[in-house]
């Protein structure tokens, strides 16, 4: 089984869906409490260290009321 791991793509990942909090004007802190997710599980995928799942991102994308899309579009 191959572990499919892109780290240039979860950076820019990181990067795309941070960007969105902070126009939204959300702390790491408050997005993870609205989300049921750690603090340090914010960080992580904001940084691109996680490879995020699927059902992950949907919650973090109807919290900063964006489209999955929208946060896929780097």
């Amino acid at each position: 089984m191959i572990n499919v791991r892109d780290e240039k793509y979860l950076r820019a990942l990181g990067k795309s869906r941070r960007s969105h909090r902070l126009k939204k004007g959300i702390t790491q802190e408050v997005l993870a409490e609205n989300c049921g997710i750690g603090k340090n599980q914010v960080g992580l995928i904001e940084r691109g260290q996680v490879n995020l799942t699927v059902c992950t991102l949907k919650v973090l994308s109807k919290q900063l009321n964006v489209s999955i899309k929208e946060i896929l579009d780097f």
